[in-house]
């Protein structure tokens, strides 16, 4: 089982920790030995639950969105980026250069096809820009993809 990861980034410490929380328990619901982590590894829920799939013992492929996608993540998140890419069993490339937002949303769309199912940390309302959560969801909907949605019940972003 391939299973996507898409969320919002910036959570506060209380909303993290229930998110860890959820995604620890969706990751349990798998087994092990047939389950693959798909994630760009983004600082928050994209690395959580990457962690959380190694952690039970399942393997990660990454996907980078452009070749200048770590540099514009933030630097304390480097180190957890690195462990990360080095753990992956594959890496895929959209094979652009500036990390925009359009290289983010051309990088979802590689994870979702790789995928068969995606678990998105979504609030449920529209993305903040181009290549968000909610666009990242509303293209896996559109083809055909399973969207398993996680969001702590009244959390704020």
């Amino acid at each position: 089982m391939r299973v996507g990861i898409t969320g919002h980034r910036g959570l506060g410490e209380d909303v993290e920790q229930r998110v860890r929380e959820m995604l620890d328990e969706a990751v349990r619901g798998f087994a092990r030995d047939d389950l693959t982590a798909v994630s760009c590894i983004a600082d928050g829920p994209d690395s959580w639950f990457a962690e959380a799939v190694l952690e039970h013992g399942g393997s990660l492929e990454v996907v980078v969105p452009a070749a200048e996608y770590r540099e514009g993540l933030p630097e304390w998140h480097h180190p957890v980026y690195d462990a990360l890419y080095r753990s992956a069993a594959d890496v895929h490339e959209t094979g652009m250069n500036e990390s925009t937002s359009e290289a983010h949303q051309a990088g979802s769309e590689i994870l979702v096809g790789l995928v068969d199912q995606l678990v998105a940390v979504w609030d449920g309302k529209p993305a903040r820009g181009y290549g968000g959560t909610a666009d990242v969801v509303a293209y896996a909907e559109r083809t055909g993809v399973p969207v398993r949605i996680l969001w702590p019940e009244g959390a704020c972003r």
